[in-house]
């Protein structure tokens, strides 16, 4: 009886072994996966941040500040391939700030797709910035997937210190859209496109999907965020911090 003990014993001692074994060799494959992200993280913040610079940089063609004090939201994505023979698309990775008290919130990082038939051929590089002009217009972002020209509307938005923002058009738009193509940068009214949570990234780099990292209760403090992607809710601080 003893000795069955002892195999049984020394059998469940094996089975530890095998376990903290498989566990080690994981956390050893997701340590160096984690810090690919985090890198990969910083670098499309820091586009983005640049991107966002550059713009605002070109006072007579950017976006006008009293439109920006108003967004709830801020999305840029930079360096959007679009690419087709006949049939086209284009796809892109950015990132989101939401506005909070102290000034706007850590990145989340979010996918943009479209398609478009028709004839056309070539290949372009676009950057995109969204202004999310209310609650409402954050929120409905913030589902598995999101259509702009579906259930989301995005109008031009005017560009310029003197362009008018008083229009109904640019009053009632939930989301005002910009592009800038081969250095030119203009409103642009977006549809077909889809923009969706890149959640895996957003676990890897915080721990949290993009809706707790935009709508929840607890929101992620500056020095709290990893230090790579501070540059975006920082410059967007430096043009809007109402």
């Amino acid at each position: 009886m003893n000795r069955v003990r002892k195999i049984g014993e020394m059998f469940a001692l094996a089975i530890i072994l095998i376990a903290a074994t498989s566990a080690a060799a994981v956390a050893q494959q997701e340590r160096p996966r984690t810090a690919k992200k985090s890198r990969e993280a910083a670098k499309q913040a820091q586009k983005a941040a640049r991107v966002f610079e550059q713009i605002m940089a070109t006072r007579e063609r950017s976006i006008p500040r009293d439109l920006l004090n108003r967004a709830e939201a801020v999305a840029v994505f930079p360096g959007v391939l679009k690419a087709g023979f006949i049939v086209g698309g284009r796809g892109g990775r950015g990132v989101i700030s939401r506005r909070v008290p102290d000034g706007w919130s850590a990145p989340a990082f979010f996918n943009l797709a479209g398609g478009s038939v028709g004839l056309q051929i070539g290949a372009s590089s676009t950057d995109y910035v969204l202004l999310f002009m209310n609650e409402e217009a954050v929120e409905s972002l913030l589902g598995d997937k999101f259509e702009i020209g579906g259930e989301g509307s995005a109008a031009a938005g005017p560009v310029g210190r003197s362009a008018s923002a008083s229009t109904d058009v640019k009053l009632t738009a939930q989301i005002l859209s910009y592009s800038r193509s081969r250095g030119a940068f203009a409103g642009l009214e977006l549809k077909g496109v889809v923009i969706n949570p890149d959640n895996e990234d957003n676990l890897q780099i915080y721990g949290m999907k993009a809706r707790d990292i935009l709508t929840g209760s607890d929101k992620i403090e500056m020095n709290k965020m990893p230090a790579g992607v501070r540059i975006f809710p920082r410059t967007l601080a430096q043009y809007s911090n109402r």
